[in-house]
């Protein structure tokens, strides 16, 4: 039988039918037996209905200012709302919470080009990934982290031993979707708040630091990788956490 963390990063990929058979049939046989498990896969899958639901309207409307400033209020970090909050969290008001926020990047003209396109999307799923671990709360050690990348992406990572040195903790890493396909979500948190690093294969980007939805995205590419740091952090702090990433990341 498969643990919580080892069936963590096949989630997505299992709600979007990305799984080969085998995998597919070892979630399956651990949701049986898992009831916080049950719980997560369907806060996910309500949130993909509400995504499909609404992204022909979303698609079709103009961002306003007004919508503007309520995805920047949304966009607060979750622990700041509370203990009360988190232990009345149920799946759909989990999914009413964030399809606000992942509709958002749909309001962008999509296009493969465009930096600010998949920051917003990553972003999305940054927030959405944090709110589901302060449910389950997952924490994956790095070997687990990199055996996930190897046998996911064919990624022999080695992500930085003493994250502690930029104030980092690791959290784990799970596969999620962006609008090109499959990305490597490798969670963290710096002095207690989530950061992000998204691993994009098969993508090169110009490096850059661009604000989206109220977080900073530090963006970078090293060979046939592109890398997103996001955070919800002063942009010299996300910039200085990057700079450790790439030179600590092997």
């Amino acid at each position: 039988m498969h643990s919580c963390d080892t069936i963590d990063s096949l989630v997505t990929p299992f709600i979007d039918g990305e799984l080969a058979p085998a995998e597919r049939t070892a979630v399956e046989d651990h949701l049986r037996a898992c009831g916080p498990c049950q719980q997560r896969v369907e806060a996910e899958r309500a949130v993909r209905r509400l995504i499909h639901d609404c992204k022909l309207t979303l698609r079709r409307e103009c961002a306003s200012s007004a919508l503007r400033n309520k995805c920047a209020k949304a966009a607060l970090p979750i622990a700041s709302r509370g203990a009360l909050w988190r232990a009345r969290l149920a799946p759909f008001a989990l999914a009413a919470s964030l399809v606000l926020l992942v509709g958002f990047a749909f309001l962008y003209q999509l296009t493969a080009r465009s930096t600010t396109v998949m920051a917003a999307e990553l972003t999305a799923d940054h927030l959405k990934c944090f709110a589901v671990n302060d449910v389950i709360d997952t924490h994956q050690s790095l070997s687990v982290v990199e055996s996930s990348l190897a046998g996911s992406f064919g990624w022999n990572a080695r992500l930085p031993t003493e994250p502690e040195r930029a104030g980092l903790e690791l959290v784990g890493a799970r596969q999620c979707l962006y609008g090109q396909g499959r990305v490597a979500h490798i969670m963290y948190r710096y002095r207690g708040r989530p950061v992000s690093l998204f691993m994009l294969p098969h993508v090169a980007r110009t490096e850059t630091l661009t604000s989206v939805l109220g977080h900073q995205c530090a963006v970078w590419s090293s060979g046939n990788r592109t890398f997103v740091l996001i955070a919800r952090e002063p942009r010299d702090d996300v910039a200085r956490m990057a700079s450790f990433v790439q030179r600590t990341m092997r």
